[in-house]
This record gives structure tokens, C-alpha cells and sequence, in this order.
């Protein structure tokens, strides 16, 4: 049967018009239940991230149904569910709304009676023997012989009856015997036995008795049966056949000194030998991409450095011509981006509207703040927004305590899971160092007021061309509620539509996007670099974060502010034990992954994958002891047939003796 990730198939559940549901097992010999979408609806536009979306949504539920493993960027992506959990891979496709056809049970039939075989009627004919030969003096015959009458009396082997008239005394010493034909048989009646037809002739007068006449074998005894030489030699053949055969499987087995490496993790959350509680990050790449492939490899090596940033501006709202408050309280509006650390001390980059937005966006936002205020407190009816926007936004200024002064803002960032309004660890408090306006880039350098963080190399060179993929990684939020809203990072595959211009500055276009907080993530390239950075599409009506900034921006940045691109001696050793891990090398993967983990605490990959490479080298050595103890059992199957093999030949070489 076909097999998927760590599960083999083992017979069909149902189908449905866009893919089909299959019984499995891993490696553990634990039972699943795994949905695949076929290819035809997988390259169907819309088709593989509804399949995801579904699936991911029905994970999220409190009473949902959770899949084990996906693959949701395979030509047939499929999602895996625990049996015990119930009919997940039935669920899934009931709830993209395919009708569900169960695969029936089968019936085995009772086997044909077979016509039993018909008896053959009549009695078989014998051949007719030569006549016998009687010595003696010669003795006339006066009339023919005598028929005898009554039943045939039994006799031990094969009589040899004889046909034709009987030859006269005389006629054996006078040369050769007279050729006489056979007398025509009648042929046999199909039911009854025949019986000797009686022969009436003259009696004769019997011939004496020579008693110096050679004895007449009268009874021919029976052939021996033949020999079953060729069937020997057939067994013997199978035997050594099957005894090459065993020895070839041990050899093979033998040689094969090094395990195989692609034994798939177990996850993170399931490593039953661990004594230590299994950590669980934020992204998982193996669940996000293909087991042991470049992309996963990516996206391990990049996602430690994500950052979700949170900017909270703070002013009033005054009348622009008489500096006049429009409204007593101040005015507080929140904006929420991704960003990527670019050195371990803690300089990150990302969108410059975000943290430090142009005058007349930060006047729109605050008037927006202030009409949904007064809807709160039923100054304003709800469906009156929009045009209170439009009728005041010409006329106020967005400022600080005082008129001339600048609206207070405070920055924040959070690695691995974010929550919205947060203001104390793990949230860690920024500043803006430089950023650059949305004619120029629209681009951000924020710096984190802690060190020892890990970071992401950035490829200024990198090469974007519309038509080709590219993989993004920010953080998203599925919740409702944005005032404390859960953020953790997620990735998807894009496509390069086009491009456009944004002042000096080109962009690329992209199909889709990760939510509104994905602006500032990350586009990377194929070894897990910054290739360019999530960019808004401002010319959409929407504004959606669907394009690209090169990194080349990026680079000309950190040259303004004076920061380099370094990869701290932790992300290097980090980078080794990925290496090793995907490699297959176990051992080092532990080694260098544990170094890194200590090292750096925030980075909780390096601790999920050497979790992750310690339950693989469990899985390697307890291979390796299956094989072992097969290697002992084929041996000793070899030396039986072998034994066999010796004692065939001893008994063939004696029945050939006799």
C-alpha cells in the first residue's frame, strides 16, 4: 500500500468527489485515519487552502477534531487523524461539504460446487499378447480345442490373453510361425462386463506331457513405477533457491551499517522516552511544510528570529485652526506588526507605518480612535463612522500634551506566542531607531532592550521574479477580539503576481497574505534568509499585505543607522545542529542543538528539535536491535535449509544406488 509521511496505508474508509479516506499506521504501530485531497482538486485554485483552512479550523475548536501530522503543500496534501479520536478524515471532508461514500464492507462469497466427475462406462480392453510357444514332440489334432466354460479364475498380475486361431504342434519346428490376423471383437457393451464367447468345435485329444520343456512365465508382473527423479530435483531446487535467498537478505541486512535518517519525528509532544516536559513552540516547521525538506529546514532556521510588535500612540485630538480640543480625554490607538531580529543584541526591522506612522495616517487613526470612543459612550450612532471621519479629519491635528508637541508612543515585542495589550514580560520593551517614510521604503530599525536573542542572516542579492514561489512567515491570529488577541507565527507559500513602484522603491506583488498583522514578516529564500520583507499593498482598495520589499532596502537601512547584519555564536551552533539534524546525524544534532538551547532560552526550536532527534536516535537504536535479532533469525532459517538441502541429497544419491 501507498504511505504518506510516517503512515502506511492499509485500506480505504470512504470517498468523496475531491479525495479519499484512508486507514493507516505509523511506525509506533499506532492507528489513524488520514484525508487526502486528490491533485486534480489540490491544483484546483482555492481547493488546497480551503483543505487546510478546515483542517486548522477544526483544531482550533475546544470541542474540534485535532489531526496529528498534515502536509498541506504536497502535490496531494492529505491530514492525519488519531482513531481513537473518532472518524476525523470522514469529518474533515463532511465539513468542506463533500458527500461521503463509506467503502462497504466486503462479503466473501461460498465457493462453486464443482460437477463431480463422470464415471467412465464400459470395461477397458486389454492388448493382445503373442501366442505361446509349446515345446514337445509334435502330436496331431484331430478338431479344434475344446472351449472351456465358467468364470475366469483371478490370477496375480496382468494376464496376456491370445487372439487368432491356435497354430498346429508341427508348425514350430518346420521355421517361422504362419502370421494369422486377429479374429474382429464386437466392441464392448458400456454397462456390462464383457464375457468369453464360448466356441463350439470337435474335441480333440489332448497333447501329453513333456516334462523336459522349458517353464512358460504365463504371468508378465507389473513395471515398477517410474522414478520421481524430476520432483526431487524441483524440492531440491526450491530449497537452494530459498537458502540463496535468505543469504542474500542477510547480507543485505548486515551491510546496511548506517540506519536509515528519515525516520520522522515523533513531534514535540509525544516523546514518550523524555523524562522532561516536551516543549511545545509556537511554529512548528515539520507541520508546516514537508517532513526533512529544504522548506522545513527554512523555516526552522528563520522562525526563532520573528518578533510581533506592538506600537500604542497616545495624543489629543485638537482643532486645527484654534488648537481647541475637540475632545477632553486623550486618544490611544494600538498598531500590530511582525518584524525579524537582525542581531543578537536585539535590532530588528519592520513596517515603518507600524511604529512610526506619516502625520496625516496617524490623524486618520486617532479620528477613527475618537468616533469609535464616542459610540462607546452613545455620543455617536455606530452606522455614522465612516462619515464622521470624512467630515472632521481636514479639520483637527493629531498632537501631544501640549499643541506643538508629538503624540507619546510606547513599542513592545514578543518572541514565540504574542498576546495583544502587553505591557510586562514576556513583552519587551523598544525604541524606533530610524525608519524611513512610505515613499522611501516605508521600512523600520527598532531595537529590543535585551541581548542574547536570536537572529536571521539577510540576503541582500536575493533574486524575485514574478511567476516564481517564495514561502512567508508573520504572525496571525485567528481570534475575534482584538484588544487581547493570541498572535503566533504561521507561513504559507506565495506566488510573484507582478510588480509596482513606490517612489524610488520597486515592490513585488504576491497572491495571498497572512492577516493585518503580517506586514513587517519576513519573505524567505531557500536557506532560510531574509529575501525581503512583507510589504502593504497601498494602491489596494483593501491595503492588504500582499507584496514584497527586496532586502536590498533593508540593507541600505542598516547602512543609515550603522548596524550590521551578524549572526551571533549561538545561531551559528544553532545552524550546525539543524545541519546535522536534516543530515541524519542524530548524535550531533543533540550535541549542538543542546548548546544552543542553553544558550539561548528564547529560541525554542533548538530545544523542540534536539527533543525531536533524541526520540529519532531512540527509534534508530531499536531499528538497529530489530535488525539484529533478524540477521540471528534468517541465520539460523539458512542453516536448517542448508541441512535440509545436504540430507535431500544424501537420500537421492542412496535411491540412485539401488
Amino acid at each position: 500500500m501507498q504511505s504518506v509521511g510516517p503512515y502506511r496505508f492499509t485500506h480505504m474508509l470512504g470517498t468523496c468527489p475531491v479525495g479519499k479516506a484512508w486507514a493507516a499506521i505509523d511506525e509506533q504501530g499506532r492507528f489513524a485515519t488520514v484525508a487526502v485531497l486528490n491533485a486534480v482538486a489540490a491544483n484546483t485554485p482555492g481547493w488546497r487552502e480551503a483543505f487546510a483552512g478546515t483542517a486548522n479550523a477544526m483544531s482550533q475548536r475546544p470541542d474540534g477534531q485535532a489531526f496529528t501530522y498534515a502536509d498541506f503543500y504536497a502535490d496531494e496534501p492529505w491530514a492525519a487523524y488519531p482513531a481513537e479520536a473518532g472518524p476525523g478524515a470522514e469529518k474533515l471532508f463532511r465539513a468542506l461539504g463533500q458527500e461521503y461514500h463509506p467503502v462497504p464492507t466486503e462479503q466473501a462469497g461460498s465457493p462453486k460446487q464443482g460437477d463431480s466427475p463422470e464415471p467412465v462406462s464400459g470395461v477397458p480392453r486389454q492388448p493382445s499378447g503373442p501366442p505361446q510357444s509349446v515345446s514337445g514332440p509334435p502330436h496331431p489334432v484331430s478338431a479344434p480345442p475344446q472351449p472351456v466354460s465358467g468364470a475366469p479364475q483371478p490370477v496375480s498380475g496382468v494376464p496376456q490373453p491370445t487372439s487368432g486361431a491356435p497354430i498346429a504342434p508341427w508348425a514350430l519346428h518346420s521355421g517361422a510361425l504362419p502370421t494369422v490376423p486377429p479374429a474382429p471383437m464386437p466392441p464392448p457393451a458400456d454397462d456390462a462386463p464383457q464375457s468369453p464367447a464360448p466356441v463350439s468345435a470337435a474335441p480333440a485329444d489332448p497333447a501329453p506331457y513333456d516334462p523336459f520343456r522349458a517353464p512358460v512365465r504365463r504371468i508378465k508382473p507389473s513395471e515398477p513405477p517410474p522414478r520421481r527423479t524430476g520432483l526431487w530435483v524441483g524440492l531440491a531446487a526450491v530449497v537452494l533457491v530459498v537458502a540463496v535467498a535468505s543469504g542474500v537478505g542477510i547480507w543485505a541486512i548486515a551491510g546496511n551499517e548506517q540506519p536509515d535518517p528519515y525516520v520522522p519525528p515523533t513531534g514535540a509532544s509525544t516523546t514518550g522516552s523524555s523524562t522532561v516536559a516536551p516543549i511545545e513552540p509556537a511554529l512548528k516547521p515539520w507541520a508546516q511544510a514537508s517532513l526533512y525538506s529544504p522548506e522545513e529546514k527554512a523555516l526552522a532556521v528563520a522562525a526563532p528570529s520573528l518578533v510581533f510588535v506592538e506600537a500604542v500612540f497616545t495624543g489629543y485630538v485638537r482643532d486645527a485652526r484654534t488648537n481647541a480640543l475637540v475632545h477632553p480625554q486623550p486618544v490611544s490607538f494600538i498598531r500590530r506588526c511582525s518584524g525579524f531580529l537582525l542581531t543578537p543584541d536585539g535590532h530588528a526591522v519592520t513596517n515603518g507605518s507600524c511604529v512610526k506612522p506619516a502625520e496625516g495616517h496617524a490623524r486618520w487613526l486617532a479620528v477613527d480612535a475618537l468616533a469609535r470612543m464616542l459610540v462607546q459612550g452613545k455620543q455617536l450612532p455606530a452606522a455614522q463612522i465612516s462619515s464622521y471621519i470624512a467630515a472632521n479629519l481636514p479639520k483637527v491635528r493629531f498632537t501631544g500634551v501640549e499643541p506643538g508637541t508629538e503624540p507619546t508612543s510606547a513599542v513592545y515585542g514578543q518572541l514565540n506566542r504574542a498576546k495583544g495589550n502587553a505591557v510586562e514580560e514576556p513583552a519587551i520593551k523598544a525604541e524606533v531607531v530610524r525608519s524611513l517614510p512610505e515613499d522611501s521604503g516605508n521600512t523600520a530599525l527598532i531595537k529590543l532592550a535585551r541581548g542574547n536573542l536570536p537572529a536571521v542572516e539577510l540576503n541582500a542579492s536575493a533574486s524575485l521574479a514574478e511567476g516564481s514561489p517564495v514561502r512567508i512567515l508573520a504572525y496571525a491570529t485567528s481570534d475575534v477580539v482584538f484588544r487581547n488577541a493570541e498572535y503566533r507565527p504561521q507561513s504559507t507559500m506565495v506566488t510573484i503576481t507582478g510588480t509596482s513602484q513606490r517612489g524610488p522603491v520597486s515592490i513585488y506583488l504576491v497572491n495571498e497574505d497572512l492577516g493585518p498583522a503580517s506586514h513587517g514578516g519576513v519573505a524567505l529564500d531557500s536557506a532560510g534568509r531574509v529575501a525581503g520583507l512583507i510589504y502593504q499593498d497601498q494602491a489596494a482598495p483593501d491595503r492588504a499585505n500582499r507584496a514584497i520589499l527586496p532586502a536590498s532596502t533593508i540593507s541600505a537601512l542598516l547602512g543609515e543607522a550603522g548596524v550590521a547584519n551578524t549572526l551571533g555564536d549561538t545561531d551559528k551552533v544553532y545552524r550546525s545542529g539543524l545541519d546535522a539534524y536534516f543530515r541524519g546525524d542524530s548524535s550531533s544534532a543533540i550535541t549542538q542543538l543542546q548548546k544552543a538551547a542553553a544558550a539561548t532560552p528564547d529560541n525554542l526550536l533548538a530545544q523542540a528539535y534536539r527533543q525531536n532527534a533524541t526520540e529519532r536516535q531512540r527509534l534508530e537504536d531499536a531499528s538497529r536491535q530489530q535488525s539484529s535479532t533478524l540477521v540471528l533469525v534468517l541465520v539460523g532459517c539458512a542453516g536448517v535449509l542448508l541441512v535440509a538441502l545436504v540430507i535431500l541429497a544424501v537420500l537421492l544419491i542412496r535411491r540412485r544406488d539401488r
